[in-house]
């Protein structure tokens, strides 16, 4: 098989496993908070064992560390806010918010990283606008409070995907992915007591949810890690933009085979994510821009994107 079939197909096993986390987020009852605070952690102590994570944190300037100790903060409350709007509404509803990242990082990207501003991008965001309209009219109405709460965690992750494209090439991605999930953990860690909540703060997961902690944690964050680092060596930033937005369809499809979502949702919501996606797919294609392709740490903390995606 060549190594342009074999990254293929590495990064679309990526995308369907990074698909599932949303499935999980749902299957799990732990609260969303509880749910991000493991989540982060499992992923964290595992990078501890990994010595090349020790030795790009000592490569790392006191100015880098504090830059992705801040972006991981900017992770974390995307975790909170996708998860707490999956288990507000459903999967397909929170990866339908994962579809519009891409459209809000055109729009707050250039001003991150300082470059003039593509009127491009402006069409892209607005040719998304019909679908959301159609997406909120096809949620029920107990539901929209977790789509707006995925609209919000979709703005997080323009701002940190930003930032660490800003950042991204000063430092190694297995490092950068413990700096900001530890930091994230942290954070969580100081701000869980603080959110409502019942019995423990720092509970203990059921048996049923540490399994799915553990498949979240190893089998839909740090396995397609380890996969897209080799794959993303091989395929273009054109290919790779077109595969990974590829992830809400995934989850979406999951939803409907595995949690029999359609019957929560009716024909305007479908509609709404076609347009959204028609979008979305259609931004690439306007620049076609061959750009290197990006580092799995900003696909990986994305959920659109699941390791630091």
């Amino acid at each position: 098989m060549q190594s342009t079939t074999r990254a293929h197909l590495q990064i679309h096993f990526c995308v369907l496993l990074w698909g599932f986390t949303a499935i999980l987020g749902k299957l799990i009852t732990l609260p969303a908070a509880q749910l991000v605070w493991w989540r982060m952690l499992l992923v964290m102590l595992a990078l501890l064992t990994v010595p090349r994570v020790w030795r790009g944190l000592r490569a790392m300037s006191a100015r880098l560390l504090w830059a992705y100790a801040g972006i991981g903060v900017l992770v974390a409350m995307h975790w909170l806010t996708w998860y707490a709007a999956i288990k507000l509404s459903n999967a397909s509803v929170g990866a339908t918010c994962m579809a519009l990242a891409p459209v809000f990082m055109a729009l707050i990207e250039p001003w991150v990283a300082k470059r003039r501003f593509d009127p491009r991008e402006l069409l892209v965001g607005a040719a998304v606008v019909p679908g959301v309209a159609m997406v909120v009219g096809g949620v029920p109405a107990d539901m929209r409070l977790g789509l707006a709460l995925g609209v919000l965690s979709a703005v997080f992750v323009a701002l940190f995907g930003s930032l660490n494209k800003r950042f991204v090439e000063h430092g190694d991605p297995l490092a950068v992915t413990f700096v900001e999930l530890g930091t994230g953990a942290l954070f969580i860690t100081l701000l869980m007591p603080l959110l409502p909540h019942q019995g423990a703060i720092y509970a203990l997961p059921s048996v049923h949810d540490a399994w799915l902690l553990v498949v979240l944690a190893f089998g839909c964050t740090l396995l397609p890690f380890a996969l897209a680092l080799v794959a993303l060596r091989q395929l273009s930033a054109f290919t790779t933009q077109m595969i990974t937005n590829l992830e809400p369809v995934y989850a979406i499809v999951l939803a409907i085979v595995l949690l029999h979502e359609q019957h929560e949702l009716d024909a305007w919501f479908y509609a709404g994510v076609v347009v959204i996606l028609g979008a979305v797919f259609a931004h690439p294609l306007l620049g076609r821009l061959q750009r290197k392709p990006k580092r799995p740490e900003v696909l990986g903390t994305a959920e659109s994107h699941a390791v630091v995606d």
